[in-house]
């Protein structure tokens, strides 16, 4: 296999890229916490369909016009931050202590639409500009152009099927009852502290 040794450095980078913390893993943890497991499976889901978005435009070229021009780049950055620290300061309004029983409050809780929590992971990492920086890095620098553009597309579905895979993953940990269970007793300052964390990540994208 002629691309064995470029597959395997991408697929190490991809690795080290969504498994450090980032906006991808906050909002999969909110989801896990917040709504249970089958919300946060397909916040995951949304999240692998957004590396296919990276990996289309880098294979079409918009790369490297995305390089070329800092003020898009810059408006990029700057409506990311808007959209974390949107979902952050709904995280710390939403957060109201608890009048119902648990159980009540749960059923409430994963009330929240499939599409909503498929497009809250898609928009978190779509407008991510570390995903966008990493993908174009990879495109440009890691991958040789004479590779075939079918090639390059394999590379970009399995960096999606990873994601997903990654993702869900951490879905199905973190919405374990025991585990979503310790979080939800706490659940008053976990909202405040996620809504914290998602601001502090916009400021973060946009600096």
């Amino acid at each position: 296999m002629p691309y064995i040794d470029e597959f395997l450095l991408i697929a190490l980078a991809h690795f080290f890229a969504v498994a450090s913390p980032g906006p991808d893993f906050a909002i999969v943890l909110k989801q896990s916490i917040q709504h249970g497991r089958r919300n946060a499976l397909w916040t995951s889901a949304g999240v692998g369909l957004a590396i296919l978005l990276h990996v289309s435009y880098c294979l079409l070229g918009v790369a490297v016009l995305l390089a070329q021009s800092p003020s898009v780049f810059m408006a990029l950055k700057y409506l990311a931050g808007a959209y974390l620290a949107y979902i952050g300061v709904q995280a710390l309004r939403s957060a109201k202590p608890a009048t119902t029983s648990s159980e009540d409050a749960t059923k409430v809780q994963n009330e929240e639409k499939i599409g909503l929590a498929f497009r809250r992971g898609f928009f978190t990492n779509a407008l991510n500009p570390k995903a966008t920086l990493f993908f174009m890095s990879l495109f440009t620098l890691v991958i040789n152009q004479s590779t075939p553009l079918i090639v390059q597309a394999g590379y970009g579905l399995y960096m999606a099927l990873a994601t997903y895979l990654w993702f869900s993953f951490l879905s199905l940990v973190l919405s374990k009852p025991a585990v979503r269970g310790f979080f939800q007793k706490s659940g008053y300052w976990l909202d405040r502290g996620i809504g914290v964390i998602l601001i502090l990540l916009a400021v973060r994208v946009v600096l």
